[in-house]
């Protein structure tokens, strides 16, 4: 696409080169920018793009796009110097327009929420699929169309950069999808990155206190979670949730609410609760349906009306939607079950807030036959106020707890654990390991039979950051050598 094209509908200003130039990529990378590329000049955390446009240029730049007026007149450049109002803004719309605007030709639902966000996405997912239609899954867990994995090389991130996002939202259609479900983070929302996506269905969760570093305050959090309510034509809200509610009262346009409890036009009761699955009734102005679903645990509930209303919303009849729902699993990482010869229950969750947190422990404790154990920490650089409060959930259900390490990035892990510890009951028993493997095979090897271990905060992750290093940290992994050092050591 040619550069004139490109910018024709978008306010700018160009001085230099020629508006004749193709135009095949954008990057914000100069390191990554291939022939043909616009390179975006942005300012980030810790380094200003300005420093690389040489680089940029060097590797084949055919233009550069700066939101830095002043640099006009300034730069000198042999490509195009193109100054927008706001880069990221650009970023999103140049990315659409680049790859034909794909998410115009699929269906798009966008869900954000504190928590949930991951698992409500794959329900969904899976319904469409046993629905008999073609889905793409985008989040923090990856691509899965139509449930299996996509390998592709992007950036992983909750919500995609949109240079990422519309490329593979062609390559989705290209292969016959029809419906989109993606993550909304709150930084993926206040960054523009959804700005051009086209939309239908915005799923609001719940709220609770979490990234409050990253956006400045909670009411710039909250603020960024709204933006989604703006970009989505129809709004599927929790009428259990505060914070969904004032969206909704907010919102001038067409929205559904879901819920466990009144004033909601989707309910999920629960009739009965087994150890493993919930038999519960869906009432709602389409109908009446009793049916049983895998889990166990009110946030799994919540997650599965989530999923089922706005599959319903869709336009599928409610009565194969539940029945879809009797087989819906929940995605790596989430409350997942390890088997073992152990006698022990030990599952893997990626609860990383207060709230996560305090949903699995509660909904385990009804299990357990004897101690409830817990390994985990906060990471660092991020909500230091929620470590206190994080401490206290644990405390309140676990028996024992094992402090260990979370992604602690530039602080000590044992500043981290002493912050989490000091929300401990008095009579909390509990100890410090911070090696994270050895703290998992420590809680394995002193379990009982009849213990249940949770160990909390990674799920699907498979690194560990310390300092400034990635070190390769899986949890499964490391459970499967534990467990199969101990099969070694009971033969010998």
């Amino acid at each position: 696409m040619q550069l004139a094209e490109l910018l024709k509908d978008w306010p700018c200003t160009v001085k230099g080169g020629s508006i004749r130039v193709e135009v095949l990529g954008l990057e914000d990378y100069a390191q990554q920018v291939k022939e043909g590329d616009l390179f975006v000049v942005r300012k980030g955390n810790k380094e200003d793009g300005l420093k690389y446009v040489d680089i940029a240029i060097d590797n084949g730049a055919v233009g550069v796009v700066i939101e830095d007026e002043k640099l006009l007149d300034s730069l000198k450049l042999s490509v195009p110097l193109i100054w927008v109002p706001n880069s990221l803004k650009f970023m999103s719309y140049c990315a659409a327009k680049l790859n034909r605007f794909p998410a115009d030709a699929m269906q798009v639902i966008a869900i954000t929420g504190t928590n949930g966000k991951t698992t409500v996405s794959h329900f969904i997912g899976q319904l469409l699929h046993a629905l008999h239609k073609n889905v793409i899954v985008i989040g923090t867990n990856g691509l899965f169309i139509n449930g299996e994995e996509v390998k592709l090389n992007y950036e992983h991130l909750t919500t995609l950069q949109p240079k990422h996002l519309h490329r593979i939202l062609k390559i989705a259609v290209q292969r016959g999808v029809q419906y989109v479900v993606l993550e909304a983070s709150s930084m993926g929302l206040a960054k523009h990155r959804l700005d051009d996506c086209s939309i239908d269905y915005g799923v609001f969760l719940n709220l609770a206190e979490d990234h409050i570093e990253d956006h400045g305050s909670y009411e710039k959090y909250k603020a960024s979670k709204q933006i989604l309510a703006t970009l989505a034509s129809k709004l599927v809200l929790n009428g259990d949730d505060s914070f969904c509610r004032t969206v909704g009262l907010q919102a001038k346009k067409p929205k559904v609410y879901f819920g466990l409890g009144n004033r909601v036009d989707f309910q999920l009761q629960l009739l009965a609760e087994g150890l493993h699955c919930s038999t519960v009734c869906l009432q709602s102005n389409k109908g009446q349906k009793v049916f049983t679903i895998p889990f166990v645990g009110e946030h799994h509930l919540q997650n599965a009306i989530a999923a089922i209303t706005t599959t319903t919303e869709l336009g599928f009849e409610i009565e194969k939607v539940c029945q879809a729902a009797e087989k819906l699993h929940l995605p790596k990482g989430r409350l997942e079950s390890i088997e073992n010869d152990l006698n022990l229950s030990i599952f893997i969750d990626y609860a990383h807030t207060e709230a996560a947190l305090r949903a699995v422990l509660k909904t385990l404790k009804k299990t357990t036959e004897r101690n409830l154990i817990v390994v985990f920490s906060c990471g660092g650089d991020r909500d230091k106020h929620k470590r206190i409060k994080m401490g206290a959930v644990a405390s309140k259900y676990a028996d024992y707890i094992y402090l260990t390490m979370d992604n602690p990035r530039s602080e000590d892990p044992e500043v981290i654990n002493a912050q989490i510890a000091a929300g401990f009951l008095a009579n909390q028993k509990y100890e410090m390991v911070l090696d994270r493997g050895e703290a998992i095979e420590t809680a394995i090897r002193n379990a009982k039979e009849g213990d249940t271990i949770l160990i909390a905060g990674k799920g699907h992750e498979t690194t560990q950051i310390i300092g400034a290093k990635q070190i390769r940290f899986s949890d499964f992994e490391c459970v499967k050598s534990v467990l199969e050092k101990s099969l070694s050591d009971q033969k010998e």
